[in-house]
């Protein structure tokens, strides 16, 4: 999978925002991630039915952010389609240019399936979690935001086998003005 860019390829279409504004497509995307699981694997896992399971893979499938892999024969003889994330999610810039707030949907559909990942990890799973606050113009947002993909990026590339398999959230969000 490739390494975060340093900045958006594109800005994502309506559909494609449309795509990731449910926290289950994300958490379907990070569970193909490392490898390719077919809509039983997925359900099964999520704990949710696989018809619903499988709207989601389809809606993803459609905009590319899921890949079907060549059909498989399962366990029991029967053929099954495994899917994979492709990481095109690493090279959109969420901007809702058509004011329909699908972009803050997206931000909060993230946020949804991260918080159920760390519910699903349990409580002594934590790692390091840092919440703060800062005062900073464009030039320093732009440079953080730089340092901290670039940082990102180191660290995706070691990619250690042998590693613990860990979930990262960058967020940097305007807070209202206390003025």
């Amino acid at each position: 999978m490739p390494a975060p860019p340093d900045h958006p390829a594109r800005d994502a279409t309506v559909e494609e925002l449309k795509a990731l504004a449910h926290p289950l497509r994300w958490r379907i995307l990070r569970l193909c991630f490392d490898r390719a699981l077919t809509n039983k694997e997925l359900s099964d896992r999520l704990g949710v039915a696989p018809a619903t399971v499988l709207r989601h893979v389809r809606a993803l499938v459609k905009t590319d952010f899921l890949t079907a892999e060549p059909v498989r024969s399962g366990t029991r003889g029967a053929l099954e389609r495994p899917y994979r994330s492709t990481g095109r999610t690493w090279q959109l810039g969420l901007v809702d240019a058509e004011g329909e707030g699908l972009a803050q949907r997206v931000d909060l559909a993230l946020l949804a399936a991260h918080r159920a990942e760390v519910l699903e990890a349990g409580p002594d799973a934590g790692r390091e979690t840092f919440r703060g606050v800062l005062r900073l113009g464009a030039a320093s947002q732009a440079e953080l935001n730089a340092r901290v993909l670039a940082l990102i990026r180191e660290f995706v590339e070691r990619d250690e086998p042998d590693g613990e398999p860990l979930s990262y959230l960058w967020s940097l969000v305007a807070r209202p003005d206390q003025d």
